[in-house]
């Protein structure tokens, strides 16, 4: 799941797709309050982003009129206030007004009346915005390959009731407002595919439904048992390549740890779009705990170099902080995407592309190159202890 690229592991929490029907925009869909738009589907026009003949073409009437698609229209679902729910879906730019396309959410459960546009020639996000604020509202827009993009759009439910759930309008230029309503011409389409609403900040891997809502498991990666003996228990290095695309919640990336929090090394990013290093030993307040400076979305590379009372931490290719106080823990398992703790939610909800662990610190010489963006890991393969990429 993801941008066109290199393959990545993706570490997901356990999520919920509330919207019913997420292939099949013509079942338990509406047209729009005015019958704003109609629908073919398994569309001859173009196979949809997993390779199936089930994409939807969406057409506007001609009537002066909002022009929207809305989901769960005779099932609804039930939202609760203070939750943030994000709407997602794969989209494909026809002719005419598909070219642009807007999420938005029911009014009555949304006070603050928001919305998104998306440029599905440009592969850009038009305008965010609402009547009021909303800390959380936020629109994201990636490509995923012939044409297609997935756009999703977050805010925070302000009013505990049931509700229609996604809401895909067609817009037309000048329709910078919620919900516009404009002339439509028959022959315009855009495609749409693989709808999902869930409860969280950042959209989550597209999960298919039909009558009724699908949760998926969440992604559980750990080590333990034999690799302990590949973590350096006086001294080592932890690396990892990531592609960092929402910074939102904080997201554990690569850590050891004998299976508590009491003793750890941890690396993650948080939402000021930083990475992190943490050292816990014995339960004791961090022994470490190193940041970079605020970062942009895309591909970096960490590394910890640690050892009795010398922790490095570099990021891109740059030593970013240093700790010369921090003990070292003892540590027999490890951790991708996630904390040690059971049933935790905090997820990296991001894309890992190599993680290494080496039972010697590496020199800082050694953890530059390692990490300088124009590195090729395979370079310092002969050091590696233990990898998983």
């Amino acid at each position: 799941d993801g941008t066109v690229g290199c393959p990545a592991l993706l570490v997901e929490p356990s999520a919920s797709n509330l919207a019913f029907h997420s292939s099949d925009w013509t079942s338990n869909w509406g047209a729009g309050t005015a019958s704003g738009t109609t629908v073919v589907t398994n569309s001859a026009i173009s196979l949809a982003p997993d390779g199936t003949a089930t994409a939807n073409e969406i057409y506007p009437t001609s009537g002066n009129t909002n022009h929207v698609r809305t989901s769960n229209s005779t099932t609804a679902v039930t939202y609760v206030s203070g939750n943030v729910y994000t709407q997602s879906a794969f989209f494909k730019a026809g002719i005419g007004v598909g070219i642009q396309v807007q999420f938005h959410n029911p009014a009555a459960r949304f006070s603050q009346s928001g919305y998104a546009n998306f440029d599905l020639i440009a592969g850009t996000v038009l305008v965010v915005s609402g009547t009021t604020a909303d800390t959380n509202r936020a629109a994201r827009i990636e490509n995923y390959g012939n044409g297609w993009y997935r756009c999703s759009f977050a805010a925070t439910c302000t009013s505990n009731g049931t509700g229609l759930g996604l809401a895909v309008g067609l817009i037309n230029a000048s329709g910078d407002t919620r919900s516009p309503s404009f002339s439509g011409t028959v022959t315009d389409y855009l495609l749409g595919w693989g709808a999902q609403l869930e409860v969280a900040f950042a959209r989550t891997s597209y999960i298919p439904t039909t009558t009724g809502s699908v949760t998926r498991n969440a992604d559980v990666i750990s080590v333990s048992g034999a690799v302990s003996g590949s973590i350096g228990q006086t001294q080592g290095t932890i690396y990892a390549e990531v592609d960092v695309r929402n910074w939102a919640n904080p997201g554990r990336i690569f850590s050891i740890s004998d299976g508590t929090s009491n003793n750890r090394i941890m690396t993650l990013f948080n939402s000021s779009n930083r990475f992190r290093v943490i050292v816990d030993v014995s339960g004791s307040s961090a022994q470490a705990d190193i940041s970079s400076a605020s970062l942009s979305n895309g591909i970096h590379k960490i590394a910890v170099g640690y050892a009795a009372n010398d922790v490095v931490f570099y990021v891109d290719g740059v030593l970013v902080g240093s700790d010369n106080t921090a003990n070292i823990p003892a540590c027999s398992q490890v951790f991708l995407g996630k904390i040690e703790a059971a049933g935790s939610t905090l997820f990296m909800n991001d894309r890992i592309l190599a993680a290494a662990l080496y039972t010697t610190r590496l020199t800082n010489t050694q953890l530059a190159l390692l990490t300088s963006p124009y590195t090729s890991y395979s370079s310092m393969a002969s050091a590696l202890s233990y990898t998983l990429g």
